[in-house]
């Protein structure tokens, strides 16, 4: 049974779909923002500061970085807790077929890829300290430091599987069923993904040229997803990735301004570091992944036809 072909065991419709993704929307950009907004509140001196504030995140008001990045993840679980709901109630499917095609989640397959790709990670800032030392700034606060160590190895997580289980699972599955291919919902939902990532402060600073990175790596989630038949290992590579920048780099110019370790005081600019991660890393860890778990097959997997199980062919969901 094919990754995408889980969108079969439950109610396919369109409009499923569509009901699916406004409560979504709802439960991430309302009713997850309440926390964030209640402190956004008592940090305001009164309303027209609220205001001022609300425009640009509310970082702004001084709210205490660890406190915001947990505030923020806030807003991710509601949505998250959304997406679940309408494959319940509304699809009819067990939450187990947005994330895999196994009877249950590969706890260790996602262990694996967030182990791989944050090795990796630390290796790359370590070089990119070594060659540039002068660009960063050592920011070690104990309390602040493992405090923010804490959220992000127990909370961040929900923030990227919220991402991955929307675009890698849902949109994939949604788009795959519709099309009647893998390639089409592999390009849809990475460019979306990147262009998404375009609210982002960085886009601002760099350009949209980060769109290679963002996209780039939208691709590369969705090819795990494609030729793993699950979304586990991008599970685990998408919470490597935002962990290890959470805790080792910050800067005042990107998404988050973290306790990290230290502090990219470089000018924003477009450098090495944007494109070798897409065209040698990426591919690279395809590579480790594919011969640790056997893939073959790659063109019909990536590119093959979707069609509906006979197995599913009568309206028989599962609750």
């Amino acid at each position: 049974m094919k990754f995408i072909q889980q969108a079969y065991k439950g109610n396919n419709e369109w409009w499923a779909y569509l009901v699916t993704l406004i409560i979504v929307f709802f439960g991430w950009q309302f009713f997850g923002v309440i926390p964030l907004t209640i402190v956004a509140l008592q940090y305001s001196e009164d309303m027209g500061e609220f205001m001022m504030a609300a425009n640009d995140n509310f970082t702004s008001l001084g709210i205490d970085s660890n406190l915001y990045l947990l505030l923020v993840i806030a807003t991710f679980f509601g949505g998250l807790i959304a997406l679940f709901m309408g494959i319940k109630y509304i699809h009819k499917r067990k939450i187990v077929t947005l994330t895999t095609s196994r009877n249950k989640i590969d706890w260790g397959r996602i262990l694996y890829a967030f182990t791989v790709w944050a090795i990796i990670g630390l290796i790359m800032v370590y070089v990119d300290y070594y060659l540039e030392p002068q660009s960063y700034e050592w920011n070690f606060k104990p309390v602040p430091f493992f405090t923010l160590v804490l959220i992000s190895f127990l909370f961040l997580p929900i923030q990227t599987s919220m991402e991955e289980l929307l675009f890698r699972g849902y949109l994939m599955q949604g788009f795959g069923t519709w099309f009647k291919n893998a390639l089409v919902p592999l390009v849809l939902t990475s460019v979306i993904f990147g262009l998404l990532h375009g609210l982002n402060p960085e886009v601002e600073k760099l350009g949209w040229i980060t769109m290679v990175y963002y996209i780039g790596t939208g691709l590369l989630l969705g090819i795990l997803t494609l030729m793993d038949e699950g979304t586990e290992l991008a599970l685990g590579f998408h919470a490597a990735n935002n962990i290890v920048a959470a805790v080792l780099v910050t800067t005042n110019w990107t998404v988050f301004q973290t306790e990290a370790l230290l502090i990219d005081i470089s000018e924003p600019s477009v450098n090495w570091e944007m494109f070798v991660p897409v065209f040698i890393l990426f591919p690279l860890v395809l590579l480790i992944f594919s011969r640790k778990y056997e893939w073959t097959n790659w063109r019909e997997k990536l590119t093959g036809k979707i069609q509906k199980p006979i197995e599913f062919d009568e309206d028989k969901f599962i609750a």
